[in-house]
């Protein structure tokens, strides 16, 4: 609201503007009253005001002396003066005094309306510019951080003379750098959640602006910087009782000092940022703390080997204490974190990527979940990593068995399949009345064949006719139209251009040839 402070000697005329003025503007000033110049300087000092309207005959200290005084006044308000007929020369001592207008007793209601329109109309503008240039500087002391984060060299972008402008220059005082986060409540979604994030961050800080700044490390995450670490821990905290669905998670770095050190600083945070998987219930992770983390232990790819040698034998539990032994909380719990991401590592490496190699595309429903197992920064705890490991390798165990113990059957089934297309390959022979004739699935019955043979159902057939034509090129003298439709073309013209396209040759050209060699030998 806009501060309105009325200065009048005579109570009537104080209390008339306000009850003219609430019912012109109602919800738009707040007010104060002064029955003299004294007075009204007095809760100026106390607290400035946006508008003053003052009379110019009062008492003690009239308001042209009023004016003399707020000449040296830090904020000086938009005055109004309040004047008789008789007092115009007085008025115009104003001017002087940038007075912004003045108003003859008995105040007219039209009049008023018309200068306090325009007074709010000024005081609104300068508002704007003044909300704009803070916006600007702030995104200008945002882009210069996240410059110098994300370029190699960025010396150039952050002269003195820019920090200051961008107001940074507390910086050299000394900060600490937080990555924020959410975990849960839908918030890993796109870049409208990320700006919401954003906004939700800064209505929970805003009373300290000059404390604080919020920007981004150019990878789409969110960084910000604090003279005092505590106000991490008081963000927080606010965040946990506004009731949000997602949990905010914090990683801040030690205090360092100069915008040079912020690299550093986010390297930090960073890595501490890690330990989230191990440390859920803490909202905020300190490097200082997680730094202390010196222990190591070696990862034994010999019992990833020996899982992987276990899977498809119906060996779950045994599969299961080898997990355990690897993913020892008591170990992982108190080791930096590097080695839980070399257990990572290794899984991926030594147990499923060598599984994809062995099997392919058939066990890709399997490894669906491959990706996302496979990096532990998808994981809020650990016990989560853990189960969703244990989920997956009982999977590849039940798909390995499954296969095993299907091999026999199949091998059976696709050698009765070979030997009814070397009888009927004549006949109009497709895969669904094949899969048919043998009670199978088309979609297995196409997998399977493609597994056994090597190639698909079709250019089984087709290689398969071709052969038989070859045959009878050189060793029949049947017309080729003939031969195309023994061997179960559906016409010749097809059959030439499959001939041409396979052999190099046209079919005659072929049995020439082929009988020239005959010849020959």
């Amino acid at each position: 609201m806009i501060n309105l402070l009325i200065v009048d000697d005579e109570k009537i005329i104080r209390r008339g503007l306000q009850s003219v003025i609430e019912r012109q503007f109602p919800n738009v000033f707040n007010y104060r009253f002064a029955e003299n110049g004294q007075e009204a300087l007095e809760l100026l000092r106390q607290e400035p005001a946006d508008i003053m309207f003052t009379d110019i005959r009062m008492p003690i200290m009239d308001g042209i002396e009023l004016l003399e005084q707020l000449q040296d006044h830090p904020v000086k308000p938009e005055v109004v003066l309040l004047s008789g007929y008789n007092d115009f020369a007085y008025a115009q001592k104003g001017i002087r005094y940038a007075v912004k207008d003045y108003l003859v007793k008995p105040v007219r209601r039209e009049e008023l309306s018309t200068v306090l329109e325009q007074l709010i109309r000024d005081i609104r503008m300068r508002e704007e510019q003044a909300d704009k240039a803070v916006e600007d500087a702030s995104v200008f002391a945002a882009e210069l951080v996240t410059l110098h984060l994300t370029q190699i060299d960025a010396s150039d972008a952050m002269t003195p003379k820019k920090l200051n402008h961008a107001d940074l220059s507390w910086l050299n005082a000394g900060y600490t750098l937080g990555v924020l986060t959410q975990r849960g409540g839908g918030s890993q979604a796109g870049s409208t959640d990320v700006a919401s994030f954003r906004k939700q961050i800064v209505e929970l800080i805003q009373p300290h602006m000059n404390e604080w700044m919020l920007t981004r490390d150019g990878k789409g995450g969110t960084i910000m910087l604090a003279r005092d670490p505590v106000m991490f821990y008081q963000l927080a905290q606010r965040w946990r009782l506004s009731a949000h669905e997602s949990q905010l998670r914090i990683a801040i770095s030690d205090s360092v000092q100069g915008i040079k050190q912020i690299r550093q600083a986010y390297g930090q945070a960073k890595q501490t940022l890690k330990y989230g998987i191990l440390l859920p219930e803490l909202d905020v992770l300190d490097y200082t703390s997680i730094s202390e983390r010196n222990e190591r232990h070696d990862v034994s790819v010999e019992v990833i080997g020996r899982i992987l040698n276990l899977l498809g034998m119906g060996r779950g539990d045994e599969i299961k204490q080898l997990l355990d032994q690897i993913l020892d909380v008591r170990i992982v719990s108190c080791c930096e974190i590097g080695y839980l991401e070399r257990i990572s590592q290794l899984l991926n490496e030594e147990l499923f990527d060598k599984l994809f190699r062995i099997y392919g595309y058939k066990v890709l429903d399997q490894l669906s979940t491959h990706a996302y197992v496979g990096h532990i920064g998808n994981f809020d705890r650990f016990e989560d990593y853990h189960k969703a490991v244990r989920q997956l390798l009982d999977s590849l165990d039940r798909f390995i068995r499954d296969r095993r113990e299907q091999v026999p059957t199949v091998q059976n089934t696709m050698q009765k399949v070979i030997a009814y297309l070397q009888a009927h390959y004549a006949d109009d022979l497709n895969m669904a009345v094949v899969s048919n004739y043998f009670s199978l699935n088309y979609s297995y019955f196409s997998q399977a064949f493609q597994e056994y043979t090597g190639e698909s159902f079709s250019n089984y057939v087709r290689r398969l006719r071709l052969d038989k034509a070859k045959e009878l090129l050189v060793n029949s003298d049947l017309k080729v139209y003939e031969i195309s439709e023994q061997v179960g073309f559906e016409n010749v013209k097809h059959f030439a251009r499959i001939f041409k396209d396979t052999e190099g040759v046209t079919a005659l050209e072929f049995r020439s040839q082929q009988r020239l060699f005959k010849t020959l030998s």
